[in-house]
């Protein structure tokens, strides 16, 4: 019998010094303070005798594998990080963690940031360096016209600002 493992799409290592920063923070959170809690009812529910039917018991120690399994992505992750504090040498290039303004075919214009995959955040548009628009916008500058895919279809952009 052959086993299939589900492929995951490769991401960058890449984040901003501020993003591992946070996920500094959830990390020592969960091994700090919610595992350590969550181990605690664990044991006090233990206490209680039959197992099977002890709601706190078993869902205790199914919040105890999520936590877990978060810990081991976090460390993962940060001991795989590469952290980008400095701007690049050429700024008047799109490089990670910049911020662009683009203006569509309608003149309205848009602002994004790319940033690593751990750090999205759809309502400030941030995005990954890993989408289709962000690759589409590596390396280019100033005035420069691509035509990128976003979740609403494709759209032509002009970039009109660069900063870091």
């Amino acid at each position: 019998m052959t086993r299939y493992r589900a492929q995951t799409p490769k991401s960058s290592p890449h984040i901003t010094a501020p993003g591992a920063e946070i996920l500094r923070g959830e990390l020592k959170r969960l091994l700090e303070e919610e595992r350590p809690r969550t181990t605690q009812i664990v044991h006090e529910a233990a206490k209680n005798g039959d197992r099977s039917e002890n709601g706190d018991y078993i869902y205790g120690k199914r919040r105890l594998r999520e936590i877990d399994r978060r810990i081991r992505h976090l460390t993962n992750r940060l001991n795989k990080a590469v952290i980008v504090k400095d701007p690049p040498r050429d700024p008047s290039k799109i490089f990670f963690s910049a911020w662009i303004a683009v203006k569509d075919e309608n003149n309205d214009i848009s602002e994004y940031r790319i940033v690593g995959p751990d750090e999205i955040n759809i309502e400030k548009n941030w995005i990954s360096i890993d989408s289709p628009i962000a690759q589409t916008l590596l390396g280019k500058t100033v005035g420069n016209k691509v035509e990128a895919t976003t979740p609403s279809g494709q759209r032509r952009l002009e970039i009109v600002n660069i900063r870091y």
